[in-house]
């Protein structure tokens, strides 16, 4: 794996604030569904929290990508940090079933916030690294998302049991407060590179429709608006179905169900450390498709071994393999998003394919609660491998062959000194 981008001051402090935000994030979402089962009895509590966490991303992501690209992304990352660390502190007051409602607007606001900083990073992330080492830096962000989710849930379980949900959440305030001062020694300001000649508009509406143009007048742009929207219904399947997979297919448990989750972010990692190699080896586009499809494949295999044989060990194994394409094909298919993608617009252009992947994911939800009694979990389960299967292969032919490389050779963007008042 090329480290280089890590010997970059700004790309360094971004990594390491995202990993350490993230492993809180895994900590507080394995202790929360816990705590609210262990207060009210009841699974539709549950259910409400996740509900609310979707609108929260729904009503904030619609607007989120408009104001990325008018404000400074540098200070979008620190303050959303910041408001996080005071949104999750009401969790400290949640000790019986009459204040769960007190999760549920936690949840709600918490990624209401998240959907400021996720476009924000994701247009910050290229002006902080040297062009030839943008898929190197989208790489490592990948390695990151895996290694918080090999450690976040193990913590988080243990918090769970040790401290409650109280204990969780001021773990998860922690690591925001870490993460907004490791992001606020960022350098420079960095606001939206603007047309030369050209002001940039201020009406909300005309904003969010040429982010939308963005996406669907770039062929590129659009076919991964398409592969991630088609694989989110399977994701929002997977999500729902998963645990019953775990205990009616697999006839095993909860300490089965985290050994999965963590093998395949042990296949995350070793894809993450393989993915510059391997993306600097083959086109992007054809790349992406083959690893898409191999997913799908892996996928459609692990549902249906249990109609085969009863051994857990092996599908353990299968979670490890299906882990590969994903460290490999993620920081590929952003790195491809940002070198598509203007400056100006990529805030709202992020926000476009995360909107439509947070849609498609509770589409994918409804559509596994509504079978979930009438149709077997493994036939469910197989429908959502193959739509990774026809992710794949569609994106491949509305991309068409794209860049023989994700390297570009124009150089990132200088950032504006910061202002004085702001340091």
């Amino acid at each position: 794996m090329d480290l280089g981008p890590l010997r970059q001051r700004d790309f360094a402090l971004l990594f390491f604030a995202g990993l350490i935000s993230l492993t809180g994030n895994w900590v507080l979402g394995i202790a929360l569904p816990v705590a609210v089962l262990g207060l009210t009895g009841s699974p539709a509590a549950v259910a409400t929290v996740v509900a609310a966490s979707l609108l929260g991303t729904i009503a904030a992501g619609t607007v989120a990508g408009v104001y990325v690209d008018r404000w400074d992304r540098r200070r979008v990352v620190v303050v959303v940090n910041v408001l996080q660390v005071f949104a999750l502190l009401p969790l400290l007051l949640v000790d019986d079933a009459d204040r769960v409602w007190i999760v549920v607007a936690v949840a709600f606001t918490s990624q209401a916030l998240a959907q400021f900083f996720q476009p924000a990073e994701n247009a910050l992330l290229p002006r902080l690294v040297d062009a030839d080492r943008l898929p190197a830096a989208n790489a490592l962000n990948t390695l990151n998302n895996n290694l918080a989710r090999l450690v976040g849930p193990a913590l988080g379980g243990v918090i769970a049991v040790t401290s409650g949900l109280a204990g969780a959440a001021l773990v998860d305030a922690g690591t925001f407060a870490i993460a907004a001062v490791l992001c606020g020694l960022i350098r420079g300001s960095h606001r939206a590179v603007q047309e030369t000649g050209s002001e940039p508009e201020r009406h909300l509406l005309r904003e969010l429709a040429e982010g939308l143009r963005a996406v669907g007048r770039n062929r590129i742009v659009r076919a991964i608006f398409v592969i991630i929207a088609v694989s989110s219904v399977g994701e929002g399947m997977m999500g729902t179905l998963f645990a019953v997979y775990v205990t009616k297919a697999l006839h095993a448990g909860g300490r089965e169900l985290g050994w999965l989750m963590s093998a395949q972010a042990v296949g995350g990692i070793i894809g993450s450390l393989a993915a510059t190699r391997v993306t600097a080896r083959f086109r992007p586009v054809p790349l992406i498709a083959t690893c898409w499809t191999f997913f799908g494949v892996v996928d459609v295999v692990i549902f249906n071994y249990p109609r085969w044989d009863g051994a857990f060990w092996p599908v353990l194994a299968l979670f490890v393999i299906v882990g590969l394409p994903v460290g490999i094909h993620l920081g590929a298919i952003w790195t491809l998003f940002q070198i598509e993608t203007p400056d100006r617009l990529r805030g709202r252009a992020f926000s476009a394919i995360w909107m439509g992947a947070s849609i498609a994911s509770v589409i994918g939800a409804a559509v596994a609660g509504a079978l979930g009694d009438k149709v077997d979990v493994i036939t469910l389960l197989t429908v959502q491998g193959v739509g990774c299967i026809v992710a794949g292969l569609t994106f491949r032919w509305l991309a068409g062959p794209g860049p023989a490389s994700l390297v570009r050779a124009e150089a990132r963007p200088v950032p504006e000194p910061a202002p004085a008042a702001s340091a």
